[in-house]
């Protein structure tokens, strides 16, 4: 397999062609952004950090019972992928209120919900990936009613087994975002699962050990990122 040409770059990831049409390499960046791209600047080694954490928890999921897009992780920065026709649906499961669902109803922070919250967004970097329902999915023909409903099964299952893997390790999974995509007309889970994506607060102190870190200038961005890396590689070398 060799890598080819660079087909994509975002905020923290780039994407490259392989010689099979069917397969990409996803490349993890240091590059960090927040509020739309209006604060950015970059956390030191934290490509290697989601690159290593993602390759473990896609793997995690796929023993689960969870198809994704992970293959195999060929380096410190890079996995290899299943190329998916990405669906312009972002999905955030919240266990734990925090981030825009504080601000957009009033509520505090840190309270748990009785049952998860699967929210629905418009993947539109242009328009901010703005809130979304069922009606708009259907209305803007982004996927099918039978994609939608297994789209969101899927996240449940997801986030059960995310749960209890994170409480293994001693923390709290809050909240995180999901995006998937078709392959072989299947439903794959892609990106990525990090502290990039996820909200993390350990167990016991409450400490952030996310990207919030960044967001809110609370300090020991790296440290918190690599006390992830250490917890998720000592529940792998003890598996």
């Amino acid at each position: 397999m060799q890598k080819g040409a660079l087909l994509y770059e975002g905020k923290a990831k780039q994407v490259f062609a392989t010689d099979d049409p069917a397969l990409l390499v996803q490349r993890f960046k240091d590059d960090a952004t927040a509020f739309d791209g209006a604060k950015k600047s970059s956390i030191t080694d934290k490509g290697i950090v989601n690159n290593a954490i993602s390759s473990h928890m896609l793997a995690l999921l796929e023993k689960g019972g969870v198809r994704t897009h992970f293959v195999e992780q060929l380096n410190d920065r890079e996995m290899l992928i299943k190329a998916l026709d990405m669906i312009l649906v972002e999905v955030v499961m919240r266990n734990v209120a925090a981030g825009s669902i504080c601000k957009r109803y009033g509520i505090e922070e840190g309270i748990t919900f009785d049952e998860p919250i699967l929210e629905l967004y418009y993947k539109s970097d242009p328009h901010h990936d703005p809130l979304m329902n069922a009606e708009h999915v259907a209305a803007f023909s982004l996927c099918s009613a039978e994609q939608l409903q297994e789209i969101g099964n899927t996240a449940r299952r997801v986030n059960e087994l995310m749960k209890e893997f994170f409480h293994s390790i001693g923390i709290t999974l809050v909240d995180f975002k999901l995006e998937f995509g078709l392959a072989g007309g299947l439903i794959h889970l892609g990106d990525e699962i990090s502290p990039d994506t996820c909200r993390l607060w350990d167990l016991k102190t409450g400490k952030k050990l996310d990207k919030d870190r960044f967001r809110f200038d609370l300090g020991d961005v790296e440290g918190a990122y690599q006390e992830m890396l250490g917890r998720v590689m000592a529940a792998s070398d003890g598996a």
